[in-house]
């Protein structure tokens, strides 16, 4: 195939036979904005640090590639589309600059989910078509084991990772929980301890129980020591699959359960469900689909979860659902503040009790 998109020829330009009398401009330009080339474009930037590279102030592309042992001309092409994306602005003499918009990709988790996605999940989706036919996670079929294995086993692959939950932003639904009365939240699946950081800083009578692989949480101390909280918390390298810590009046489980299909996500329930007691409580922090049609961005980050891990975003009638079958009651529930299409980083809270 020697057409390229946009070209006279090419089966997806705007000129091309078919396209611009059954679709609509907008709806072309969807398709183009999102193909591979435009996101990858945006992996070569955070994989190779451009944006960190340019921070303090333009280079040309001959010195980036220099400094990033890239092909010269290569990378010069991929700033020039980097920068149409408005992440970079273009001079005279293959020059770039960092924009506002391009700052958020200095080191931060931004560039680290666009990193982790960029690699081994973008390669899963390459071979969508087998989950759609069999409903298994391609990542399985291409690498030979479950992606939380493959983690497990791949050293910069589970660093990126963890650099990508460690950076990111802590749930903005954390904030809407009350923890007054509490006295341990164990943080289940909890990474490095970002979250329960967040939650224990505020309040100083509080303690917490970090758990997560062992390969996991050997880099939460240096967290949870930045935060100021390491003297309050006991970190436990052991999968929640194998048991759950005792003796928390709150558990945890923020962006896990999606990660996980049913019959596993029950396992992990019923292990906390197995030592909880009548005051204590389970905080689930996700994404919940709303019935019905219309944009939703858990819609779409529901097929991520399955293409890669299996899992499923879920609608609250599911939640109740999964709940009472691990013997646990919706208490409350809470939906995002903000609306429904906006951020795709909004999450609900389910509260739940024995």
């Amino acid at each position: 195939m020697t057409s390229s998109p946009g070209s006279p020829d090419s089966p997806g330009s705007p000129g091309s036979p078919g396209n611009g009398a059954s679709a609509s401009d907008d709806l072309f330009q969807l398709v183009f904005r999102s193909a591979p080339w435009t996101f990858q474009s945006l992996y070569v930037t955070a994989r190779l640090g451009l944006a960190d590279l340019l921070g303090d102030g333009p280079r040309t592309s001959d010195e980036l590639a220099a400094a990033t042992g890239s092909d010269a001309d290569a990378l010069y092409r991929f700033c020039r589309a980097v920068a149409a994306l408005g992440l970079f602005r273009e001079h005279p003499g293959r020059v770039f600059e960092l924009t506002p918009s391009g700052e958020a990709f200095r080191g931060g988790g931004l560039a680290q989910f666009t990193i982790v996605n960029g690699a081994e999940n973008f390669r899963s989706w390459a071979d969508v078509m087998y989950t759609v036919r069999t409903g298994k996670p391609a990542f399985d079929r291409i690498y030979g084991m479950p992606a939380f294995a493959f983690l497990d086993r791949d050293e910069e692959a589970r660093k990126v990772f963890h650099t990508m939950v460690g950076r990111g932003t802590v749930p903005p639904a954390v904030d809407s929980c009350d923890f007054s009365s509490d006295t341990t939240v164990v943080d289940l699946g909890g990474s490095v301890g970002t979250l329960l950081a967040h939650v224990l800083r505020e309040r100083p009578g509080l303690r917490g129980v970090l758990q997560d692989l062992p390969t996991v949480v050997g880099e939460a101390p240096a967290v949870l020591a930045g935060a100021g909280v390491a003297d309050r918390v006991e970190v436990v390298g052991r999968s929640f699959f194998d048991g759950v810590p005792a003796g928390g009046s709150t558990y945890v489980l923020s962006r896990v359960l999606h990660d996980w299909g049913d019959d596993d996500a029950l396992r992990i329930l019923r292990n906390v469900r197995a030592v909880m007691t009548k005051d204590s409580r389970l905080v689930v922090i996700d994404q919940v689909i709303p019935e019905g049609g219309g944009f939703h961005p858990g819609k779409f980050s529901d097929l991520q979860m399955l293409v890669v891990l299996g899992g499923r975003e879920r609608t609250v009638e599911e939640f109740r659902d999964l709940l009472l079958r691990a013997g646990l009651k919706v208490r409350a529930l809470r939906p995002p503040a903000n609306d429904p299409a906006g951020s795709p980083r909004t999450e609900a809270v389910i509260e739940a009790g024995v």
